[in-house]
This record gives C-alpha cells, structure tokens and sequence, in this order.
C-alpha cells in the first residue's frame, strides 16, 4: 500500500465546480500511469454525480454534432455508409430542400441532450459491470470512485472524437483523421485498464480482465446480432 500516494491532485477550496474539471481531464489523459489515478480518485470532488454531469454535457456535445453531421448528409444527399452490406437499400439519400434541412437539424439539435441522458445510463451501467467483474476478482474500488476515473478518461476524447467526426467527412483527409480517432480509443481502453487496476488496488492481470471481459461479451453479441440481420436480409432478397 505504500507505493500509493493518496496526495490530491488540487485542494477543493482552489478550484471548485467546473474550473477545476478540465485539469482533471488534461491529469488523466496526459500522464498515463497509476499512480494519476490514485491521485485523482482521492480527491474530495471525486463523486459519481460530478461524473454523470462530465458525462451528459460530453453525450449532449456530441449530440449537437450528430445533428451537424445529418444536415450536412441532407444537403449533399449522402449519408453515411452502412457497415452491414445489403442495408444500404433500406437507407435514403438525397438532396433535401430548405425546410426539410431545417426540420432536420432542429429536430436533432433538441434531442441532443436525449443522447446526453442515455450516455449516462450507458455509462453507469458500464462502469458498475467492470467494477462489479473487478469485486469478483478482489477489488477493493467503489463505483463512485471508478466513474469519476472512467469519465476523466472518456469524457475529454468524446470531445476531441466530436470535431474528428466532421474532419472525417473530407475526402481522403477523413481517413488519416479516422485512423487518428482509432489510436485514440486505444489509449483510451489503456487508460481505463490503469484506471481499474489503480481503484482496485491488484495486479494487471485482474485490471485487463476487468476490462475485457465485457468487451468481449458484447462483441460476441453484436457479432451474433450482425450475423442473424446478414441472413435475415439475404432470405429477404431471395423471397418472391
């Protein structure tokens, strides 16, 4: 236990409320090893509410930049390209008029802080199976303590992730930027997997299985869900 220093990162009273998140973000995502998290999970502001609040307004951004996104899509015609070959028949493109544009970005535009609402229950239900699997495993972490962690990590690259998104749109430069949005993510997960095992208090071992263990529950899912709308469409194409 003495290799931890439980010394906060800033005292409460110097910089309160929302001052004092973004250097909490720039501690976590630009000093990557354990003891960062240590550092900033004992901090007095280390509490789920402040997580969930990171949280929404990153969901509630990245919302706004959806609706962007599908005005641009309803100007030029275009939209996005499916993953699932055979959806694209069941997708619309083209040029919309001024008020169809309108319609279509207000009408997002108030959604987005929807998406903000359901970034946070995604959130806390992701946060509370890892910490769950980490108590398995030995754990001695809180949820309070591993979502405030985990949104340290998250919340600044959705906010990098949400500008990327509309340099992605630029032809052949949107693929270096989409590249650059991957390596991101990598760290991110590296990050994560440092923020449990610091929480946690045990080895790598428990921190990556923590991690993955979900990961690869729901990529078997989808995989599966992928699998099953393949053949679903393809007997669809067939049918008389």
């Amino acid at each position: 236990m003495s290799q931890f220093d439980n010394t906060p990162i800033m005292p409460s009273s110097e910089v309160p409320g929302p001052a004092g998140w973004v250097p909490v973000w720039i501690k976590a995502v630009s000093q990557p090893r354990e003891q960062t998290f240590v550092d900033i999970t004992e901090h007095p502001d280390a509490a789920s509410r402040t997580a969930f609040i990171w949280v929404f307004l990153a969901g509630t951004i990245s919302g706004i930049v959806q609706a962007i996104l599908q005005a641009i899509y309803t100007v030029t015609g275009t939209s996005p390209q499916m993953p699932i070959p055979g959806l694209e028949q069941f997708t619309q493109s083209g040029s919309g008029d001024a008020s169809t544009l309108g319609v279509t970005f207000i009408v997002t535009l108030c959604l987005s802080p929807v998406a903000g609402v359901i970034s946070v229950i995604f959130f806390a239900i992701g946060t509370a199976i890892i910490q769950w699997i980490a108590k398995l495993f030995g754990g001695v972490g809180t949820f309070e303590k591993m979502a405030y962690a985990f949104a340290a990590i998250t919340v600044p690259f959705s906010l990098v992730s949400a500008p990327l998104a509309l340099l992605g749109l630029i032809p052949f430069v949107g693929l270096c930027f989409g590249i650059l949005s991957f390596g991101l993510g990598i760290y991110a997960l590296v990050l994560q997997v440092m923020a449990v095992k610091a929480v946690n208090r045990f080895g790598w071992g428990q921190s990556i299985a923590s991690v993955f263990i979900p990961v690869i529950v729901v990529f078997i899912t989808c995989a599966c869900v992928v699998g099953a709308s393949i053949m679903f469409l393809s007997t669809q194409s067939f049918a008389p």
